[in-house]
């Protein structure tokens, strides 16, 4: 049996490769047909090479479940999303500015605040953000750069419209995950890179490096980076480890590093100590230094917060860089493009109300269950409702929980995401996605060639999160579409 596209049928959803039954997208055309020429015991057999690929190079993610770590081999389809060139382009530049803004936002809260004098932003939402660092005050890093790394989710909605859902600035993950679903279906599907022109993806660690060495304090002709982590019982530990050795850096925990009397950080090596100029952390603030922060943490560095505060150290991203990842201020990311760049938004957010309004709060708690609710400092999907799926029980939670702590939640109308055909048993069936692009700004500001895509793999589902049972494909931005 081979795939028939006449049937394949996303209803009333955007399907990234399918415009009509029957009909494939110009830059899906080559895919589509190669799909249909290739026997159900064909495609089979590749999936399955796929799974074998995965495992054999490792690549897993951790998820806790009633109290247990469970590494999990990283669920996968082998059924690529394709975006056309020209579509890049814009939502490049707008991921561009985004981060432009949002990082010279960060840098006048912990300077001036002139955003908030100017009545752009209300000083209540900066006092009591959870991601507001007080320590970081008059602390002036590179490039007047905070997030260096930020991962930013795209939805697309029924009416082809791309939104920018939230921000992720503080410790993005899912990189590796990304070029590992290319180098496995390049090993899969390797004829068809021979007939499409896809851009590429595997020189995310060298971006990555050049990046952090922009960044350093250091004069030596040869800045020593490092990557810290929690270690190996951390759900994003294979990324930690794979960007460590892509980018020919030092993989790192906590006890592995020493400030010293002169506030430098040092390596401990089998040969002495050795001088630290970059840290790339993948540890969220409060661990990282217990005379600053949580003094019983022993995941961070005692002196960390003086080393980088002198200038002796960089760190990526920076702490207090927080304060924007927050949905709250997600919802006024078009006003802070504005103010400071006195540029129009170049992609939109998903419409936001904002529960700390007493008529927008009113709004959500009487449409909850068209909406989806989300507390303001959460991430992968966890203490949110999805309001078309959820039960009376769980609306009257959610309303009891909006009622008592209105600062902390924001509602948006639930999106009817696009879909991507996916392979489920022996069938092709439209699965709902979202897109993580991954935007590096330091000296100079790159975005992925695309980036990671999360499939929601149960039918219907519209949460793509692989901690909650979604998936992933690999991401094609292509050249060829042939206008």
């Amino acid at each position: 049996m081979t795939i028939d596209w006449k049937s394949y049928d996303p209803g009333e959803f955007y399907d990234e490769l399918i415009s009509t039954p029957g009909y494939a997208r110009a830059p899906a055309r080559n895919l589509t047909a190669w799909l249909r020429s290739q026997s159900d015991e064909d495609l089979q057999a590749r999936k399955l090479d796929a799974e074998l690929a995965i495992i054999d190079k490792g690549v897993t993610f951790t998820v806790y479940s009633d109290g247990e770590n469970i590494d999990r081999a990283w669920p996968f389809d082998i059924i690529p999303r394709v975006m056309p060139i020209r579509e890049w382009r814009n939502i490049e530049a707008g991921l561009k500015q985004r981060l432009q803004a949002i990082n010279l936002f960060i840098d006048d809260l912990y300077h001036e605040q002139k955003i908030i004098g100017d009545g752009v932003i209300p000083a209540s939402l900066i006092a009591e953000s959870k991601g507001f660092r007080k320590e970081c005050i008059g602390i002036k890093p590179a490039h007047q750069v905070w997030a260096h790394i930020c991962g930013s989710d795209l939805v697309r909605d029924s009416d082809g419209t791309v939104y920018v859902l939230e921000d992720n600035l503080r410790v993005p993950s899912g990189v590796s995950y990304m070029i590992e679903n290319r180098e496995v279906t390049k090993r899969i599907l390797p004829e068809l890179f021979e007939n499409n022109t896809i851009l590429p993806v595997d020189n995310y660690p060298d971006k990555l490096l050049e990046m952090l060495l922009s960044i350093s304090p250091s004069r030596r002709k040869h800045p020593e980076v490092a990557v810290l982590t929690p270690g190996i019982y951390n759900s994003a530990y294979f990324e930690h480890a794979f960007l460590a050795r892509s980018m020919g850096a030092e993989l790192v925990e906590g006890g592995d590093l020493m400030v010293d009397k002169d506030d430098y950080v040092y390596m401990k090596t089998i040969n002495g100590l050795a001088r630290v100029d970059v840290i790339y952390r993948r540890i969220d603030d409060l661990f990282l230094d217990p005379e600053v922060f949580l003094p019983e943490s022993a995941l961070g560095v005692p002196g960390l917060m003086r080393a980088w505060r002198k200038g002796n150290v960089a760190l990526a991203n920076a702490p207090g860089c927080g304060v924007a990842d927050d949905k709250v201020v997600y919802s006024y990311v078009p006003d802070i493009i504005r103010y400071y760049l006195d540029e129009d938004a170049l992609l939109p957010n998903v419409p936001t109300y904002r529960c700390n309004d007493t008529k927008e709060c009113e709004h959500v708690l009487a449409n909850l269950a068209s909406m989806v609710v989300k507390p303001a400092n959460e991430s992968g999907g966890y203490g949110m409702l999805v309001g078309p799926q959820s039960t009376a029980r769980e609306r009257e939670e959610f309303r009891r929980l909006i009622s008592s702590n209105p600062r902390n939640y924001i509602g948006q109308p639930a999106l009817r995401l696009s879909t991507a055909p996916t392979l489920c048993d022996h069938t092709v069936e439209p699965r709902h996605l979202d897109l993580r692009p991954f935007i590096l700004q330091g000296a100079e500001t790159y975005v992925t060639a695309g980036g990671l895509t999360r499939v929601a793999m149960k039918s219907g589902s519209l949460v793509v999160n692989s901690s909650q049972g979604g998936g992933s494909k690999d991401t094609w931005i292509v050249d060829n579409e042939g206008g």
